[in-house]
C-alpha cells in the first residue's frame, strides 16, 4: 500500500496533526474542512449559508488537488452544531452536487474548531 499525501494552498492548511487528504490505491479521504478562508486562516463571514459554501469550496479544492471533483465522492459527512441548518445544506449542496449523489450522513454535534458551526469531510473513488 502506497500513500500519497494530498495538499493545495487552495484550502485551509491543516490546524493539527493531520493532511488536507491521504489517497491509497485510487481512494481520497478528505479531511475534515471547516469554513476558514485560506488565505487568511480565519472564519468566512456571513451566517450559515457562506459557512457552507466556503465548506464545499475548500473540499473541492482537495479534491481537485488529489485529481477528481466533488462528483468523485462516494462518502460525505456532514457535521452541524445546529441540525436546523440541514435545509441550508441541502439547497446549496444541490449547487455542487448532481445524480447520483455520494452517500451521506448529517451528524449533530456539541461544538466544532474555531466556533464554526458546520464540517464535512469524506471519501472519493478516482
Amino acid at each position: 500500500m502506497e500513500k500519497e499525501i494530498v495538499s493545495t494552498d487552495l484550502a485551509p492548511q491543516a490546524i493539527g496533526t493531520y493532511s488536507q487528504a491521504v489517497k491509497v490505491n485510487g481512494s481520497v479521504y478528505l479531511s475534515g474542512q471547516i469554513p476558514l478562508v485560506p488565505e487568511t486562516m480565519e472564519v468566512v463571514e456571513g451566517g450559515i449559508e457562506a459557512q457552507i459554501r466556503r465548506v464545499f469550496d475548500n473540499l473541492q479544492a482537495v479534491a481537485r488537488a488529489a485529481g477528481g471533483e466533488l462528483q468523485d465522492l462516494v462518502k460525505l459527512n456532514i457535521f452541524l452544531t445546529d441540525m436546523s441548518h440541514f435545509p441550508v445544506v441541502n439547497s446549496v449542496m444541490a449547487e455542487y452536487f448532481v445524480q447520483p449523489y455520494p452517500a451521506r450522513a448529517a451528524i449533530g454535534v456539541a461544538e466544532l474548531p474555531k466556533g464554526v458551526s458546520v464540517e464535512m469531510d469524506g471519501v472519493m473513488v478516482l
